[in-house]
């Protein structure tokens, strides 16, 4: 009996029963809950075929789908000192940090690259929301002001793609200070003449909103992301009405004058190609018409009329 239980049976079964699949290859869209093979879903920028919903993609993603032809290169970011508050919830900060990099591509919640967009020098600081959360904390701020110092130095456009709950909270006040520091880092690329844009990405809150995911000279955001700075359920128990159902979400932006654009994903490269074209064109893009002045005929004055072009 051992012998047919313990060795005929899981052969026979071995032979019958159906392969499993891997839980990685079908994904679920949260917002239809189609499933999607993985292989379509990567092939249309990690965004819903069905719906057109934004899922959220990795700071190497994104790197590539904005830069031309994917080609980049990275920066070592500036070191920080880790856990400097000595902070412990359920868990030491230092863990948690160690947890985190252990998963992730990047050191932290930010990865900074140049290259060319719109064959314009470029230089663009991404969050990684799968790192804590995309959290502010000390090391995101030296990120931002590297990038910003890195622009300045190659006469580049820069941009940012915030994906973040705000500061990082086990870093207490030194988070909050980053506020300060960011802004001020973008004013000195502003100072330069250099064009800064943002692109808002799901989801850009807390203190990266209040600070310089908003002072881009041109705003644009991904379709269905979630902007604000306090949260839905924070605000409407505040203020005791009930909030839009669309509220904080890209297209509500757009409408009330927030953002001034809303691209989709797929659309982004030649997006910015075409604004840092606009902004940093030293010359038209085409040659001027020169007006020649109208003549009198039969008392009445002629249409000015455009000399022939050569």
């Amino acid at each position: 009996m051992s012998w047919l239980t313990e060795f005929v049976r899981p052969k026979i079964q071995k032979l019958v029963r159906r392969s499993e699949v891997p839980e990685n290859l079908w994904h679920k869209c949260p917002s239809c809950e189609q499933m999607i093979f993985h292989r379509d879903l990567a092939k249309n920028n990690h965004v819903c075929q069905h719906c057109g919903h934004h899922m959220r993609i990795s700071a190497r993603d994104r790197l590539e789908l904005m830069f031309d032809s994917g080609k980049y290169q990275t920066i070592e970011l500036p070191s920080v000192p880790v856990d400097p508050l000595r902070f412990r919830d359920q868990k030491k900060y230092v863990d948690r940090l160690k947890t985190a990099q252990a998963k992730a591509e990047f050191k932290d919640a930010l990865a900074v690259a140049h290259g060319t967009v719109g064959g314009h020098a470029t230089v663009i600081a991404v969050f990684d929301f799968s790192f804590m959360g995309g959290s502010m904390g000390t090391a995101v701020g030296e990120g931002i002001v590297a990038a910003a110092e890195l622009a300045v130095v190659q006469d580049a456009a820069l941009i940012v793609v915030p994906a973040s709950g705000g500061a990082r909270m086990q870093e207490g006040i030194l988070s909050l200070m980053q506020m300060a520091r960011t802004t001020a880092a973008i004013e000195k690329v502003k100072e330069k003449g250099l064009p800064y844009f943002v692109l808002l990405t799901d989801p850009t809150t807390g203190g990266v909103s209040a600070s310089f995911a908003m002072l881009g000279d041109i705003q644009i955001a991904e379709p269905g992301a979630q902007i604000g700075f306090a949260g839905r359920r924070v605000i409407e128990n505040t203020i005791r009405e009930k909030l839009p159902d669309n509220f904080q979400t890209a297209e509500y932006l757009l409408e009330h004058g927030m953002v001034d654009m809303v691209t989709p994903r797929s659309e982004l490269n030649a997006t910015f190609g075409r604004l840092i074209d606009m902004i940093r064109r030293p010359k038209p893009g085409a040659s001027v018409v020169p007006i020649k002045d109208g003549k009198k005929a039969g008392g009445k004055d002629k249409t000015p009329t455009a000399e022939k072009a050569d």
